[in-house]
């Protein structure tokens, strides 16, 4: 994993907070200092939160569990949908779906309900429908993979969830947080950071400190996922050498028995064979 400098968490305006009036007493920890009204985030503590955050994140998807990233706001969405589909990952950048994590098995249906669609399409079902059927079933379709199309391919609750503006996604974080499932986001001085597992102290609301954090985050879990895809391979070559040796002892041990078998008789057995014949045939001859 790369060192993160603090001079590139400046150049993206990761240290910028909100308004002095609008603080939470409980970022106190991570506030340097008050410039214009505004209060200025540690930075220094926002690398060492990251890069802990970070390694957790690696080790999550190094154990084959999903990470879902969560942020509806305008600036975040597209970077958060781009990032987290570089490293496919689950995202929502729409409207989160109340019980998206308390009530997983409906949310499940309403995927399966897209996948339904798509077979009607493929085996000629669809073209059976009235024109008016077809075209309620594309708008539900369409409906459908706006809001759950990015979460199609995780089928179990994820390992994690990765928020940014924990204010804002605050229905997210209750439902995490019920179901004792890790919470890592990025925390601006307006919010309570008591809230979330791992605490990732920065702008959340200018695109390029939310790029910068997400590139960090992402790549930690493309690492984490190359390690899982090299302890497979690793697996599969030690699998693969074992089926080798175990077919090569078989053959060495089908080939050498018989053999010395039928030398062993053919050298014991012939020469009492040629010994018992030639005086029964002179026998034959003098009489």
């Amino acid at each position: 994993m790369a060192k993160l400098e603090v001079k590139e968490l400046l150049d993206g305006g990761v240290h910028f907070g909100h308004l002095t009036r609008k603080w939470d007493p409980n970022m106190a920890p991570y506030i340097y200092m008050e410039r214009n009204g505004i209060h200025i985030i540690n930075l220094y503590k926002t690398v060492a939160k990251l890069e802990e955050a970070s390694k957790a994140l690696s080790k999550i998807a190094a154990s084959g569990r999903k990470i879902l990233f969560v942020a509806t706001k305008k600036q975040a969405k597209d970077i958060v949908a781009e990032k987290a589909g570089n490293v496919n990952m689950p995202y929502i950048t729409e409207r989160w779906p109340g019980g998206m994590l308390t009530n997983f098995i409906t949310i499940r249906k309403a995927v399966k309900k897209m996948a339904s669609i798509d077979r009607m399409k493929k085996d000629g079902t669809f073209l059976t429908l009235s024109k008016k059927e077809r075209l309620q079933v594309e708008r539900l379709r369409a409906k459908l993979e706006k809001n759950l199309g990015s979460i199609s391919d995780m089928t179990r609750l994820p390992g994690a969830i990765f928020v940014v503006d924990i204010k804002r996604e605050h229905i997210a974080i209750k439902e995490a947080q019920k179901l004792s499932i890790p919470i890592f986001a990025m925390v601006d001085t307006n919010s309570d950071p008591r809230l979330v597992d791992y605490v990732i102290p920065a702008n959340d609301d200018a695109s390029k400190s939310i790029d910068k954090i997400l590139s960090y985050v992402t790549d930690a879990v493309a690492e984490g996922l190359a390690e899982r895809k090299a302890e497979k391979n690793a697996k599969a070559e030690g699998n693969d050498t074992t089926a080798k040796a175990e077919v090569k002892t078989e053959v060495k041990t089908e080939v050498k028995e018989p053999v010395k078998t039928k030398v062993k008789a053919d050298a014991k057995e012939a020469p009492k064979a040629e010994v018992k014949t030639a005086p029964v045939v002179i026998s034959q001859e003098e009489e």
